[in-house]
């Protein structure tokens, strides 16, 4: 009479079965390790940056300063593109290393690409941040502190993130050296009830207010809007080209 649990080999195969993954489950690969210094980062490419975002009933408003400084010293870019579409309804906008923010938007689109493909739906956006966060925690990419933000069937939605994991939504929100200027602007700017419009101009406002006294901001605006089927995003070399 067969007994598996005394077949060898039923018993190998059984296990080797049990070791399979499962193709469909998702799933991260291993991230590399940094070995930075202080004094590396003395020299690393810095956005210095100032970005903002700020929630409508129509969707989301983000605005981002132009200028890359390297440590901090001296303008080493004047053009820099601090916000990038992750997918067709959310935006991340970065502030921190140049390096370690260009290598994060690659990780989190490819993760994002890969949901889309397997799922045939995009990310809702609590799980995109819940995965942001998590990639940031203990992660290469040093000296990231970005803003996340999209819309989704919850509705317009800002998660502020941070190389600790933290995320956290609010309706707007700053980053950057910039950010206690930009935040004097959006306390006394913002309205829950404000239109797309409405919100390009206080977000254009407080860019401007910290490039007027953050040496690591200025040089121009990228203005992102984003609603449930699109990231539209557009520079302008002069914040007043922006404000009426």
């Amino acid at each position: 009479m067969f007994n598996p649990n005394q077949d060898s080999s039923f018993a190998q195969n059984k296990a080797q079965f049990r070791d399979v993954k499962n193709p469909y489950e998702p799933e991260l690969g291993s991230m590399p390790e940094n070995n930075m210094s202080k004094e590396d980062m003395d020299n690393v490419n810095k956005t210095g940056t100032t970005i903002v975002a700020l929630t409508t009933e129509d969707g989301v408003v983000m605005a981002s300063d132009m200028r890359a400084s390297l440590g901090g010293r001296i303008v080493s870019n004047k053009n820099v593109q601090k916000v990038e579409e992750i997918q067709p309804n959310a935006a991340l906008s970065i502030s921190g290393g140049v390096g370690g923010a260009q290598s994060f938007i690659r990780s989190l689109r490819a993760e994002t690409n890969l949901y889309e493909a397997r799922r045939g739906e995009y990310m809702s956006m609590q799980a995109l941040s819940t995965l942001a966060s998590n990639m940031l925690r203990g992660g290469p990419f040093f000296m990231v502190v970005p803003i996340l933000a999209g819309v989704d069937d919850e509705g317009p939605v800002v998660y502020g993130l941070d190389p600790s994991g933290a995320s956290m939504s609010d309706k707007y929100t700053a980053q950057g050296s910039g950010m206690p200027y930009a935040y004097g602007v959006l306390e006394s700017e913002y309205d829950e009830d404000m239109s797309m419009d409405e919100a390009v101009q206080a977000a254009a406002q407080a860019i401007k207010s910290a490039s007027e006294r953050d040496t690591s901001s200025g040089n121009g605006i990228h203005v992102t809007k984003i609603t449930r089927e699109n990231v539209e995003i557009v520079g302008y070399k002069d914040v007043d080209e922006v404000l009426d």
